[in-house]
């Protein structure tokens, strides 16, 4: 077969022109750091690595979930912990207001105490986050959960807690409404003696002790005596049922932000693993890469070499 001066010609530029693409794509890998960069450079890769980007995409989510979350449950913890001194305060008045040798002056100072602790305690059912959330709304965070009408305090806020997904299959409480902790008992409260129905809302329970408090009792018939005692004995177990309450609902909160630090250090790992996968399917290996650009190089080197040899024989001087 016979070779005429332009196929040759032809042959050695796209030598050139191949040499120099490789070349250059070497060297686009190293200053980007990134092996694919282009669907076309790898399509496997390329592919898996859109998959691995969207797993990276959701675990960011739910990392940015659980610290929301962790920030609701915290300052509910820190309301719950306010609430249970309160209430321990109280219960503590309750007993030294049951004692017989009390003065009706001494009695009626143990009543203005309760009152104090019980707007201490409304005060902190009505508890605020940073941001201006009521903490114990469910979801209407916008307004005050518990309402003192002047014939008692009523619960207003949100029927439903707030819930929030914090990984693929885990969705937890992170904010409990007021009337499951400050209206409500638990399962294994104190019964009344007569088998009524237990109180359930912590501040009847307070309205009912400084009420009492508040008759005398010094020059008092035993009828009077005792209804007296009656009611300091059902607040007294009231607020045992109550305090035993709340804590139920801080033994939950605490179970779970233990279970958020689990889950953030689960999610740490897994982020671990799919930075490391996607490195190793995009990211270049600098050494392989350094090494296959100077081959390039000196491919392309040799390639002008080889061209500008060619071009100075005679064959290249003669019209084909």
């Amino acid at each position: 077969m016979r070779l005429s001066t332009s196929m040759i010609f032809d042959q050695q530029v796209r030598g050139i022109s191949d040499s120099q693409s490789s070349w250059l794509k070497v060297g686009e890998q190293l200053s980007s750091v990134k092996k694919v960069t282009n669907p076309s450079d790898d399509p496997i890769a390329a592919a898996q690595s859109v998959v691995v980007a969207q797993s990276q995409s959701e675990s960011s989510q739910y990392k940015l979930a659980r610290t929301f979350a962790n920030q609701s449950l915290s300052m509910e913890e820190n309301a719950l912990s306010s609430a249970t001194s309160t209430i321990q305060d109280a219960q503590t008045l309750i007993v030294y207001g049951s004692t017989g040798t009390l003065s009706d002056d001494d009695r009626a100072s143990i009543a203005t105490q309760l009152e104090g602790l019980r707007n201490q305690l409304l005060g902190q059912a009505n508890s605020q986050d940073s941001s201006g959330r009521y903490i114990f709304a469910g979801y209407n965070t916008s307004t005050a959960p518990f309402v003192d009408n002047g014939n008692g305090v009523e619960y207003v806020g949100g029927s439903d807690a707030i819930t929030q997904k914090v990984n693929d299959s885990r969705t937890m409480t992170v904010g409990n409404t007021g009337s499951d902790v400050f209206m409500s008992i638990s399962s294994n409260a104190k019964t009344e003696p007569d088998g009524s129905a237990s109180e359930t809302n912590v501040f009847d329970m307070l309205d009912s002790a400084i009420a009492a408090l508040k008759v005398p009792q010094a020059d008092a018939d035993a009828t009077t005596q005792q209804t007296f005692q009656d009611a300091m004995d059902k607040t007294n177990r009231g607020l045992s049922n109550s305090l035993n309450n709340v804590l139920r609902v801080r033994s939950d909160v605490g179970t779970q932000l233990s279970e958020l630090d689990t889950l953030d250090s689960q999610g740490d790992d897994r982020d671990t693993i799919l930075s490391t996968e996607m490195s190793n399917l995009v990211d270049v290996d600098y050494t392989s890469a350094i090494s296959s650009y100077t081959m390039q190089q000196t491919a392309l080197q040799a390639a002008y070499k080889t061209f500008t040899d060619m071009s100075q024989m005679s064959l290249f001087k003669l019209n084909s």
